[in-house]
């Protein structure tokens, strides 16, 4: 029902998600998945969601994201990769920190978006015994309402990483 409500990349991760969870699959399996979803498993490479490697496919889980991510300033950004990021966050960081992602995420994509797939993400683990990352998706989803509210005061890192001087200082 909800799937409508997702983009191209993050419907194709959901799928992907509720038959492999972060573990491997064939590329021939993600590359017909890929072409169903309006999406492409090379785009989703360089997207920085999967690895595709030697006939290979695997979601990256929240742990294996980079410490540095900036939705400002990503070029294919999805639901499911902001919500990857939060998750990281928030159990690596804190609620601060998870926060300033999502103050910074808040322009790029439906935050109601975001919050749904953690709440489906949990569903999908529960059913499927996932215990450790279930808790990882009940935290995000049970913390929402508190990382809300702190992205509301939170500037967002990438503002607060150095100013450009626009005065002439020339004569």
């Amino acid at each position: 029902e909800q799937e409508g409500d997702f983009d191209s990349d993050t419907r194709f991760c959901i799928k992907w998600f509720e038959t492999h969870g972060f573990d491997e699959g064939k590329f021939g399996e993600a590359e017909t998945l890929s072409k169903a979803m309006d999406t492409s498993v090379a785009g989703l490479d360089r997207a920085g969601v999967l690895k595709a490697r030697a006939g290979i496919v695997r979601l990256l889980s929240p742990a294996e994201l980079p410490e540095a991510y900036d939705p400002l300033v990503d070029d294919r950004i999805s639901v499911w990769e902001v919500v990857m990021h939060l998750a990281k966050r928030l159990d690596e960081q804190g609620i601060d920190a998870a926060a300033q992602l999502m103050a910074a995420a808040k322009s790029r994509v439906d935050l109601d978006t975001a919050k749904e797939l953690a709440y489906l993400l949990f569903s999908i683990c529960e059913k499927r015994n996932w215990a450790k990352t279930a808790l990882l998706f009940n935290a995000l989803g049970s913390s929402w309402r508190e990382i809300e509210n702190a992205a509301r005061s939170a500037v967002p890192a990438a503002m607060t990483q150095g100013t450009i001087d626009f005065t002439d200082d020339e004569d």
